[in-house]
């Protein structure tokens, strides 16, 4: 078999050809990627622009699968092919260009968000959802763009296709109106705000702090660890405490203490939780009265307020309040009170007669 040989409408020589031109350009460019992306890690850790560490991530993202349609397709230029075979590769080798392209724009957006994230320290909840929520909106966009151009380029009519959505869209929007409701329901989650992510809401029956908030559900973190999943639509439709919210909590004591208590001490005591709550760090006092007389104590009680939100600090400062009244009770002979019940009997009468 020589050189001159024909197979499939072409020499030998220029099959082997074209096959020395795939290789070497897939080599070529492997090559050049992996060369250009240690080039640019290595430039962009000894700088603080973010564009060199942008173009290091954009060059991570990039496919081999890329490299060998772009081969493929050089190697084609020598090749007398069928019309057909040669419209194929072409169009291949342009929706691997538009996939990757997709690829780098998706990469650029998330590069985005990690930048805003680090520069917020993810302090401002606020901004990271919305910008989370965002880029999901940027990246949709980025994929929808994408599959135009493929049908385009694979001779589909766009713009007769997006008119037929806008009419099948219609019947589409009544088959999938709770999957529709949710979509709404999220943007109303992200436009009006009333939870962020990391805030902890009390939702029904259901509570826990919000780790995601997406398209189609609202993700919460219970206390007992397990992972909470509701549809947006239902959040939105349902009654939410965020205590994430709180400026203070408040705090309310009942104190009980005997009857035989004297006057002048009563009279003291809530001078005695005023000071103690004061001289907690986190605490706020309000107001401290004696309330009842109960068929067992004389009651006081205390509101107060501790200034921050958090449920464990707050049940640290009300624990040093009650241990401090407690102390001070003690302190001074004061007793607590708790029920108790006095049998009187009359001599000469058995305890089943006794009134």
């Amino acid at each position: 078999m020589g050189l001159d040989q024909t197979i499939y409408g072409n020499p030998l020589s220029t099959w082997l050809l074209a096959a020395g031109i795939y290789a070497l350009t897939t080599l070529a460019l492997w090559l050049l990627e992996r060369y250009a992306l240690r080039a640019f890690a290595r430039f962009a850790s000894q700088t603080r622009t973010s564009i060199d560490d942008l173009v290091a991530d954009l060059l991570g993202e990039t496919k081999f699968g890329l490299i060998l349609f772009v081969a493929l397709f050089a190697a084609s230029l020598v090749l007398d092919l069928d019309p057909v075979v040669a419209l194929v590769i072409r169009r291949a080798a342009v929706i691997a260009f538009v996939v990757q392209g997709g690829i780098w724009a998706s990469a650029a957006i998330a590069f985005c968000v990690r930048r805003f994230v680090d520069a917020t320290a993810g302090e401002d909840a606020e901004a990271v959802t919305m910008v989370a929520a965002l880029s999901f909106v940027g990246r949709l966009g980025v994929w929808s763009v994408v599959l135009l151009l493929i049908l385009d380029n694979l001779g589909v009519e766009v713009a007769a296709l997006l008119a037929g959505l806008g009419i099948g869209g219609i019947a589409v929007a009544l088959a999938a109106q709770n999957v529709l409701g949710d979509l709404l329901a999220s943007l109303s989650i992200i436009l009006d705000k009333p939870f962020v992510i990391g805030d902890f809401l009390v939702i029904g029956e259901f509570q826990g702090s919000v780790e995601h908030i997406g398209l189609k559900t609202t993700r919460l973190r219970s206390l007992g660890g397990e992972q909470l999943i509701l549809g947006n639509s239902d959040v939105i439709n349902t009654r939410i405490r965020n205590l994430g919210r709180m400026a203070d909590r408040r705090g309310a004591l009942k104190v009980g203490v005997t009857y035989d208590t004297p006057r002048d001490l009563l009279a003291q005591i809530p001078g005695w939780i005023e000071e103690i709550v004061e001289a907690q760090e986190e605490t706020r006092f309000d107001r401290c009265h004696l309330s009842g007389f109960a068929d067992s104590a004389i009651e006081f009680d205390t509101i107060f307020y501790v200034t921050v939100p958090e449920y464990a600090r707050f049940m640290d400062a009300k624990q040093a309040v009650l241990l401090a009244i407690h102390e001070r009770f003690d302190r001074h002979g004061v007793e607590f009170a708790y029920p108790t019940q006095v049998v009187y009997t009359i001599p000469g009468r058995s305890t089943s007669d006794a009134r």
